[in-house]
């Protein structure tokens, strides 16, 4: 079982990652399984497993690393490894994949 740390890593909202997608500042990191990418994801985001999570492949240009996952848990679990490994300003989508469909934003889907 994952242990998650305490406290709190930045937290954005759906209209954060909106904007921060659209004006290219973030860079939009999807920790769900390949399995629950391939089945939708927000369009632009990268595919970057929680299971086997290496902070060095993470994108490392001038945007803002943001996490995301079905609901908010695992992106910021990922937020705070990758805040140890000196990525201070990481945040995560609260609310994540099942906050974005809900309400009725587009979806990627692997193949499609």
């Amino acid at each position: 079982m994952l242990t998650f740390p305490t406290g709190d890593a930045p937290a954005l909202t759906r209209d954060d990652v909106k904007t921060g997608l659209a004006e290219n500042t973030i860079a939009l990191v999807d920790v769900r399984d390949p399995r629950e990418f391939a089945e939708g994801h927000i369009p632009g985001a990268i595919s970057h497993p929680l299971d086997g999570f290496d902070p060095t492949r993470l994108p490392r240009d001038e945007r803002r690393i943001v996490f995301t996952c079905s609901a908010g848990v695992r992106s910021q679990h990922a937020a705070h490894l990758a805040q140890a490994e000196g990525i201070v300003d990481a945040g995560h989508y609260q609310g994540g994949f099942q906050d974005w469909i809900m309400a009725g934003e587009p979806v990627e889907r692997e193949g499609a």
